[in-house]
């Protein structure tokens, strides 16, 4: 019988265990035609904080953006999670077909104190100009890489209007529509239809099938509601925030109908051909 030294037989045996077990055997050749993009929306939030607080709590607690916007001078960007990955930032949300947006958004957290109550009410902090101009550039960027759709890109209230409020009603959207990134109803038309809601207020069950139209979560129940106003209240603070009380006036009739009735393309003008006559 032949004897294999110890040491030869114990180097046999560690060699074979450090032996990886093949991987799975991969093609990169082909590519679906039916994919998309994991990003559809981008949701824009405030932090009710300072910078080095909001830092704080969006790196060590359970709650995480992939961008944060500081309120220093000059304002920057941190990059706290890949846009590869996904942030919890939009908590229990809904918009359209999506729900749960973690996984189909990304989320830019604006430094910014948000409001305080006083015994003349709620009062909302402004935002810097020079924080807005930082993330239209930013906005401008994302949308070009990940397709975002127009109408895409949206507060945290209008994905959960029962539980929150930013960015509240200081929040310029009007220059985010000024710079391309997001559709405006056209004052002309609201203007146009206002006359007529003023004269006949739609019920309730309209206003809520329309806003359910637009994207919003809300009760179709006919009742103005608690959960009704709250919704109201968040599409009044994006498109006429000098008052967003919730109630269902002619004002926000005539804007809701527009930016729920988009304005039909122009047909193609038709081709002419031209006749050529030849003298005999």
């Amino acid at each position: 019988m032949k004897i294999v030294p110890l040491l030869a037989l114990t180097a046999l045996v560690a060699g074979c265990a450090t032996v990886p077990p093949p991987g799975p055997r991969l093609d990169h050749t082909l590519t679906a035609r039916a994919q998309s993009d994991r990003i559809k929306y981008i949701i824009v939030h405030y932090t009710v904080s300072d910078t080095p607080r909001s830092i704080k709590t969006l790196t060590t607690a359970d709650v995480s953006a992939h961008y944060l916007l500081t309120d220093t001078d000059p304002p920057f960007f941190y990059t706290l999670v890949d846009e590869s990955r996904q942030a919890n930032h939009a908590g229990y949300s809904s918009w359209k077909i999506y729900n749960q947006l973690n996984s189909a958004s990304i989320g830019i957290e604006i430094v910014n104190p948000g409001f305080k109550e006083t015994p003349e009410g709620r009062v909302y902090a402004p935002f810097k100009q020079s924080q807005i101009d930082q993330l239209i550039l930013l906005l401008k960027d994302i949308v070009k890489r990940h397709n975002i759709a127009p109408g895409n890109i949206l507060g945290h209230n209008d994905i959960a209007p029962q539980r929150k409020q930013d960015p509240g009603p200081l929040f310029p959207w009007k220059q985010l529509a000024d710079a391309g990134l997001i559709p405006w109803p056209e004052a002309s038309r609201v203007a146009a239809r206002l006359p007529g809601f003023q004269e006949q207020l739609p019920e309730v069950a309209w206003f809520q099938r329309k806003l359910a139209d637009h994207g919003y979560a809300v009760p179709q129940t006919g009742e103005l509601d608690q959960a009704t106003r709250n919704v109201i209240s968040v599409f009044q603070t994006k498109y006429r925030p000098a008052l967003y009380d919730g109630t269902p006036d002619a004002e926000t009739a005539a804007i809701l109908d527009v930016v729920t009735s988009p304005v039909p393309a122009l047909p193609a003008p038709a081709l002419t051909q031209e006749i050529s006559v030849e003298p005999h």
